[in-house]
């Protein structure tokens, strides 16, 4: 009998870290794919990906709505203790053999919590990962309650072990979201008009000369910042007057602050070089940003699947901080004039060499077979 293999799916940004993976769980004859989708992945207003999914193909084996308003501290924490409830009921119902869980949002950490106070065999993508945030105790604190781990990189890999796992349970497979940057490497354009496919808000711009992408998250551990940190951006982006496409925020903490700051900006200051995206599936996004001239903001994207694709990036502030990175990453505060000048700095370069830092395009596969093959235990041979 094929093992049913429980994938959760939170956020817009867990899908694209997975999809590669779900497809190929799903096509394994080993495997029977079960895709519980949860949280901000079930809100439109943070970009329908719950109709991404559906449109992609994926049966829907439960949806756990989980997402208090409010997007501060309390919320989060609150969303949590939600999800950790109804995840623990789904997993009830659907009764897996294992349950896969992606990254280190808050959500991440109910599924774990979830699944190993119900005895579940728990297998965990993307851990041993550094970047000085919350995110960061979230990760490592879902690497502790892990059976297995998928990690992205060598380094990776190592942490991992340092923090008294397994080394028999821990597999270098490469990061999910490099398989779909392999598959738009070699595309010469976009192939589509964003405006035209997504409609989004914002005037019409020629991007005909090129463009740039933009996506700015709060950060929870400054969420009362978030509303001066994404305004220093959009000035930027405002003075600097290329074509922009600008990417919504993600759900968390500081999130209000962020959006209410880009509604004030376009309500306030005419810049009829930007236009505004919720949301786009994960290969339009990533076509996009391919053709670009530059991404900036602060989504593990730039570090992650621009690297490999060898697109310029502006990180900006402490969100990604020590992550490892390629040679396409400037580094900059939430300084309006410091934004400007590293834009121009790769306006001025061009693009970079590409990397491989987070894979080669096959991670999806590795982990389909690993969770095909490995032995299912809930037993954990710790190293200290």
């Amino acid at each position: 009998m094929p093992r049913k293999v429980c994938v959760v799916v939170t956020a817009r940004p867990s899908y694209a870290r997975i999809k590669s993976a779900l497809k190929a769980i799903a096509e394994h004859p080993e495997l029977d794919l079960k895709l519980v989708v949860a949280a901000s992945a079930l809100l439109s207003r943070y970009g329908d990906t719950l109709k991404i999914i559906e449109q992609d193909g994926f049966d829907i084996a439960a949806r756990v709505y989980m997402v208090l308003e409010g997007e501060n501290l309390v919320t989060s924490a609150k969303s949590t203790g939600i999800g950790l409830v109804d995840l623990a009921s789904a997993f009830d119902r659907i009764e897996p053999d294992i349950v896969v869980t992606v990254a280190d949002r808050y959500e991440t950490l109910a599924t774990a919590i979830a699944a190993s106070y119900m005895n579940i065999p728990l297998a965990h993508v993307q851990g041993g990962e550094v970047t000085g945030s919350i995110d960061e105790k979230v990760r490592h604190a879902v690497t502790k309650l892990s059976n297995m781990h998928f990690v992205s990189t060598p380094k990776a890999a190592e942490r991992v072990v340092r923090m008294g796992e397994d080394p028999a349970t821990v597999f270098q497979t490469g990061c999910p979201s490099i398989d779909l940057a392999a598959s738009v490497l070699g595309r010469p354009g976009a192939g589509f008009d964003p405006v035209e496919k997504y409609g989004g808000v914002g005037p019409d711009i020629d991007i005909s000369n090129g463009y740039l992408v933009a996506l700015q998250h709060p950060v929870p551990t400054e969420y009362e910042q978030s509303r001066r940190q994404v305004s220093e951006t959009l000035h930027a982006v405002h003075r600097l007057g290329m074509p922009t496409f600008w990417f919504w925020p993600n759900v968390d903490a500081g999130s209000d602050g962020t959006s209410n700051a880009i509604r004030a900006f376009r309500e306030t200051v005419e810049a009829p070089n930007i236009h505004y995206f919720k949301n786009m599936p994960p290969e339009d996004f990533l076509m996009l940003v391919r053709s670009s001239k530059c991404i900036l903001g602060n989504s593990s994207v730039a570090i992650r699947e621009c690297s490999f694709l060898g697109v310029p990036a502006v990180n900006i502030g402490s969100r990604q901080h020590s992550r490892e990175r390629g040679r396409n990453v400037v580094d900059v505060d939430h300084d309006q004039q410091a934004i400007v000048d590293a834009v121009t700095y790769h306006l001025r370069n061009g693009r970079p060499p590409r990397d491989t830092v987070y894979g080669d395009g096959h991670a999806g596969e590795r982990i389909a077979n690993l969770l095909a093959q490995a032995p299912l235990t809930i037993e954990k041979r710790l190293t200290y």
